[in-house]
């Protein structure tokens, strides 16, 4: 055991990569494939697996939810055992976590089953996305190297949301939904492998603690929103479960900044979110996310239930909204060099608010042709943002906390997924006037969410480099 005032405390060990090298980016980024593609291959999937299962809708979205709520819930401690433990450490126990777990997915019998194994997924994922960009960060310390690692790890969540609907529709077409879950065991197996052989072990901190409390008050806080906006849909806004949650849900996030405030080592130091791109960067990815999630996850709904599509033509119906995404995060990272990020991030949310004002403009039988424009402008919109908002808040963040700047990230991003798929569930079930209706207005929702998205890049993201804070 390393003690905090040894010489190896806060310093890598082992050998680095040769400078240059693309094994540690293939290596992390065949970890965050891994976890995105669980994001994406489910969601044409979950129809089917709640025919099969007899989950309701309600069921249906805990199913996708529940792994996006464990994972929002616990990627700040992801991100503080990184920085005490290691970050390859616990990146490579995440790929172990979420690898059995998903095996535990295609073995479920049952809708509760189910859902109880994803969320061990969530927990896998939470303990590998902070370090995927912690060891990016470590392994290619210059900026323009870093700029370009930042843009291929984007890149893969673009490359996996791509896969993801036609391989998932694939997938249940032929051989049954247990191998969504099935075909993250090679891809585990193989970044383990990678991480092992290609990746330094990283430094670590011993001398900062996990803040449990305020940990504890950040999961009851996710958990409570998320339970919020899937049982509205069933339940009615105004029912007296749902104001209770959702004044429970105030005290819990009241809770953890007061403990944040009070605590000697935070998980989340506020003096982090004092920067004005930290906090920006995290916003921003939040309110894209809640967008583009929700938008994958009310549209695949609408293909199989109101237009009668399998799920494999589900897959090729969404491929416009994220094949774009394949190469937006690289062409992001490459332009970036040259303009700043700001103008990248800007561009990319007018075209995502464009995309989904656009199909809540349709009407309400449109014609596929006229929805190809507007997912395709999210899709490619949302990637092109994703290196720019990425780089904002991992600069803006000192070395030392390298792993919870990432989790931050990663946290408010997933918390608009959960919300994103929630709230689009929850309208669907909830209008009066019919499906399409909860659609529109989702997709409506969506696209206010890309415009202030726009407008807080305009603000907190600068026109150069951001100055790390002072750790």
């Amino acid at each position: 055991m390393v003690r905090a005032g040894s010489p190896r405390a806060g310093r890598p060990d082992g050998p680095a990569a040769p400078s240059g090298s693309r094994a540690p980016l293939l290596a992390v980024c065949a970890g965050y494939f891994m976890v995105i593609l669980d994001v994406t291959v489910i969601n044409v999937a979950v129809p089917v697996v709640g025919r099969e299962l007899s989950a309701s809708l309600t069921g249906i979205q805990w199913i996708t939810d529940g792994y996006t709520l464990v994972f929002a819930g616990l990627l700040l401690t992801g991100g503080a055992l990184g920085d005490r433990l290691g970050n390859r450490r616990i990146f490579c126990t995440g790929v172990v976590v979420f690898t059995l777990a998903s095996a535990g997915c295609g073995l479920a019998r049952s809708a509760e089953a189910l859902i109880a194994a994803r969320l061990v997924e969530g927990l896998g994922a939470a303990l590998i996305v902070p370090g995927s960009l912690a060891l990016l960060q470590q392994a290619y310390p210059s900026p323009g190297e870093r700029s370009r690692a930042f843009g291929l790890w984007g890149s893969m969540a673009g490359i996996a949301a791509s896969a993801g609907p036609l391989l998932g529709g694939l997938l249940v077409t032929t051989v049954g939904w247990r191998w969504v879950f099935f075909i993250n065991l090679p891809v585990g197996c193989a970044c383990l492998w990678l991480t092992l052989r290609h990746v330094r072990a990283s430094a670590r901190r011993p001398d900062r603690p996990v803040d449990w409390p305020a940990q504890c008050a950040l999961i009851a806080t996710v958990a409570l929103l998320v339970a919020v906006l899937n049982e509205a849909g069933r339940r009615g806004w105004t029912d007296p479960l749902i104001l209770t949650g959702a004044g429970l849900c105030l005290l819990t996030a009241a809770a953890f900044v007061l403990r944040e405030r009070l605590a000697r080592t935070p998980v989340l130091p506020l003096r982090l979110l004092r920067s004005r791109a930290m906090s920006g960067g995290a916003a921003i990815g939040l309110l894209f996310n809640f967008a583009f999630y929700g938008m994958i996850f009310t549209a695949s709904l609408y293909f199989q239930h109101q237009r009668g599509l399998s799920a494999l033509r589900t897959g090729i119906a969404l491929f416009p909204a994220v094949a774009m995404t394949m190469f937006a995060s690289v062409l992001s990272g490459r332009l970036a060099s040259r303009t700043g990020h700001r103008p990248l991030v800007v561009t990319g949310m007018l075209l995502g608010a464009a995309g989904l004002a656009g199909w809540a403009a349709a009407g309400p039988h449109p014609d596929y042709v006229l929805l190809v424009g507007p997912m395709t402008a999210a899709g490619f919109g949302t990637s092109f943002a994703l290196t720019g908002s990425t780089a904002t808040v991992m600069s803006a963040a000192p070395d030392t906390h390298s792993g919870t700047a990432s989790a931050l990230f990663n946290t408010t991003r997933q918390v608009g997924s959960a919300a994103g798929v929630a709230l689009g569930g929850s309208l669907l079930a909830a209008a009066t006037a019919g499906f399409t209706t909860g659609l529109r207005t989702s997709m409506a929702i969506g696209a206010a969410a890309y415009l202030t998205a726009a407008a807080l890049a305009l603000f907190c993201i600068p026109r150069k480099k951001p100055r790390a804070v002072s750790g």
